[in-house]
């Protein structure tokens, strides 16, 4: 197996989707440009959603548009790049990360594909749940009927040549159903699986992201799950951690034992899904990506990341959070 982890942080989406404070776009911004710096493989960057839907994202375009200047500065100045951008242990030594964005459905898509047609080469990021409960919660729709909405989102994201990846939500428990049985995760994504080969996208081209979404998950959790999965299955699959009871570096060390080379975190340990949220309980935050990097690099596995750069990263993103 591979010794190379990749690092994928969520702060800019998923970490501030559910803060209270709006973030102003030049902050969110600021914190994209410092996790590129940081030598992290991906950022996600925003969500296409409806505004009303997380009120903290209404500047997705406004975000886009930044980063398009960004990443065109970039390649403009390839030979003075801050430290950490143009990270020779990235794949190619690519003076950038991969920027991502979720969509919910084929409107978001229009958007995302705007912005890929402008030369910001995104990865599109969508979601499903090992949970019926949660899916309903989460997206008004059964699973089922999420997969029949992706159809043509996969098919059009293969036409556009845009890489994806799918989060699976509540992949070990759910804050309404309960536990999440590992055989449960296992038919969803079979469920995924055939939509896809049924648009004409080969399974094997999505990533795959298992999300512990309410931070519940210990080591023996994720062998259980990680069993339904094939070797090949597990090369393409990347783990989302939340750190509810302090145990997420163990899962990391567990999963890496198992195979899994790809890992998201948020900077600061910020966010959580606004949906996960129930009656006196806050939805709780991600993995912080320092805690996770310093995880990979103590389990004797490398990633691209410098990690004083990534702790400056850290700092800000909890201060844009909490400055309010």
């Amino acid at each position: 197996m591979p010794n190379r982890v990749r690092i994928t942080d969520v702060a800019p989406r998923d970490g501030l989707q559910n803060e209270a404070a709006n973030i102003p776009t030049h902050h969110k911004v600021e914190l994209i440009e410092r996790l590129a710096a940081s030598g992290v493989d991906e950022v996600e960057i925003t969500s296409f959603v409806r505004p009303e839907r997380v009120p903290q994202l209404a500047d997705a375009e406004r975000v886009c548009e930044e980063i398009a200047d960004f990443v065109e500065g970039v390649r403009m100045v390839a030979g003075e790049l801050p430290r950490g951008i143009g990270c020779p242990d990235r794949p190619g030594g690519s003076a950038l990360p991969v920027f991502s964005a979720l969509v919910p459905n084929e409107k978001g898509l229009d958007r995302a594909i705007a912005f890929h047609e402008r030369g910001l080469d995104l990865k599109v990021s969508l979601f499903m749940s090992a949970s019926e409960a949660f899916s309903r919660k989460n997206t008004n729709a059964s699973i089922s009927e999420v997969l029949t909405r992706f159809g043509p989102v996969l098919e059009r994201t293969r036409e556009a040549n845009m890489p994806v990846r799918v989060y699976v939500s509540c992949a070990v428990a759910c804050p309404f159903d309960g536990p999440t049985p590992p055989e449960r995760v296992r038919k969803a994504v079979n469920m995924l699986n055939e939509t896809a080969t049924a648009n004409n996208v080969p399974p094997d081209s999505i990533e795959l992201d298992l999300a512990d979404t309410i931070g519940v998950a210990r080591p023996d959790d994720i062998t259980a799950l990680l069993d339904e999965f094939s070797p090949r299955e597990i090369q393409r699959m990347t783990l989302h951690l939340h750190d509810t009871n302090g145990s997420a570096a163990d899962c990391v060390r567990t999963a890496l034992a198992l195979g899994i080379r790809s890992f998201d975190g948020a900077a600061g340990g910020l966010g959580g899904c606004p949906y996960a949220t129930v009656e006196g309980q806050r939805a709780p935050g991600n993995l912080s990506t320092q805690t996770l990097v310093r995880a990979v690099h103590d389990a004797g596995y490398q990633t691209g990341v410098d990690l004083e750069l990534l702790e400056e990263a850290g700092r800000f993103a909890w201060d844009i959070a909490h400055s309010g």
